[in-house]
């Protein structure tokens, strides 16, 4: 392929994927395949000579399409959102094209100073604490994570590395191993300090879990992988009182902010401490500026030594919907939960199992759990909707998350008119 092909291809590429999206509410919203479906579709070996372009287009609705769960459905309300918006599709195109690999600034200058700036930004639409700002004298700063897991991940290692190097200050005879074999982390079932769990976006109380970890001396983690993005908006940012009192918090805007995957973003206190747990320094990473003070290598700052150019997404998505777009698009979703929400109370047969505080809501038919688990099973096998379960207090619950961009009213309506006729066929079968 080339450049002049590429043009042609790369227009057509565009219309596909808006068709796509333009209609994927008519397509089903989660796919009816068996495991292992696709390997008959496609040959058993790589192709010897290349293959037209119009064929392997062909095969994106024969082979691919058929087993897609088409998670921008305005029909899909299982896990939580993924986010997408147009800006973002287009950064990421911009992305691929420049492939930088941004493991230190001299790699690719604009590749670190945007990711920092961006997550300066997106920390004063949080109010973050002025202590998580790397500004331009600050002591801490944020950065791109894959995913709200690998975030967690890297706070445990810096806590270990940090304390570790407290310990031996203190006591220089003490060995590394033996240190670390005497380290205790707290959690709760969710891990670590968390706003909006998975199965029913509940919240921790930060303001009492803070002051104690200060007092102590222990590293406070905080995870608020989907509530974060709602901490935007003025009246969801009480949420997020007592993040003053950690030493790290992450959440995923490419799971509520119209960022596409992958784009978790993370800020420490102190970036020493994150720092000093990862930082290599091989002759063939060095450059002129990296001891300035006045930039930032991010390897230093992850698990990976490679990274790609994903402050692009953030940078396009802030500036072409604003702080305001975004508070407006958050708004909705939270408006939509609680129309799904009321439809719930107003059927007697059913129960809302959590507070429904952002765009996720709880529920269950009133009686046993294999009555619920029966309910489920009937509405993914329909697949006009698509829900995934969560089990509270030995109850198996049932999760309506609002996930998609497209999602409207009539959406969240017709869903539960299709739960509420088939919860009604289930139970005049329990009846006979």
């Amino acid at each position: 392929m080339d450049i002049t092909e590429f043009r042609k291809r790369g227009k057509e590429m565009v219309d596909y994927v808006a068709d796509y999206l333009e209609t994927i509410e008519q397509r089903q919203v989660y796919p009816d395949v068996e495991p292992g479906y696709l390997r008959s579709l496609i040959p058993e070996e790589a192709p010897d000579e290349p293959e037209a372009y119009e064929d392997v287009i062909q095969d994106i609705e024969r082979v691919i399409m058929p087993g897609v769960t088409h998670w921008h459905s305005p029909f899909f309300f299982a896990y939580f959102p993924t986010a997408s918006s147009f800006p973002a599709m287009l950064a990421d195109m911009l992305c691929g094209a420049i492939g930088c690999i941004g493991f230190s600034w001299a790699a690719s200058p604009a590749c670190t100073e945007l990711e920092t700036v961006m997550l300066d930004w997106l920390g004063k639409m949080l109010r973050l604490p002025k202590d998580f700002l790397a500004g331009t004298e600050g002591q801490g700063g944020g950065v791109i994570q894959g995913t709200a897991s690998e975030a967690t991940l890297v706070a445990l290692l810096a806590a270990r590395s940090r304390i570790v190097k407290q310990i031996q200050a203190h006591d220089p005879q003490r060995s590394e191993v033996e240190i670390i074999s005497k380290l205790v982390a707290y959690s709760s079932d969710q891990f670590c300090a968390t706003l909006g769990t998975t199965p029913s976006c509940a919240f921790d109380r930060i303001t009492e879990l803070g002051p104690i970890c200060n007092a102590e001396g222990m590293w406070m983690h905080i995870d608020a992988a989907y509530a974060g993005s709602a901490f935007i908006c003025p009246e969801f940012r009480p949420l997020l009182d007592g993040v003053e009192f950690a030493d790290s918090f992450n959440f995923n805007p490419h799971k509520w902010l119209l960022v596409n995957f992958d784009c978790s973003t993370m800020w420490v206190k102190r970036r020493a401490d994150i720092i000093g747990a990862f930082k290599m320094d091989p002759l063939y990473l060095k450059h002129d500026h990296q001891e300035s003070g006045l930039v930032t290598d991010y390897r230093h700052w992850q698990i990976p030594l490679g990274r790609r150019f994903r402050s692009l997404k953030l940078w396009f998505v802030f500036r072409m919907y604003g702080l305001r777009g975004l508070q407006a698009y958050i708004r909705k979703h939270v408006g939509l939960a609680k129309e799904f929400e009321r439809l719930v109370r107003n059927d007697e047969r059913f129960e809302i199992c959590a507070d429904v505080v952002l765009g996720l809501v709880c529920f269950r038919l009133k009686g046993s759990n294999e009555l619920n688990e029966l309910l489920l099973r009937r509405i993914n096998g329909a697949r006009r909707v698509h829900l995934v379960p969560c089990q509270l207090a030995g109850a198996f619950v049932l999760r309506f998350a609002v996930c998609s961009r497209t999602t409207e009213s009539r959406h969240a309506q017709e869903a539960w008119r299709h739960i509420s006729e088939l919860a009604s066929e289930l139970l005049r079968g329990q009846k006979r």
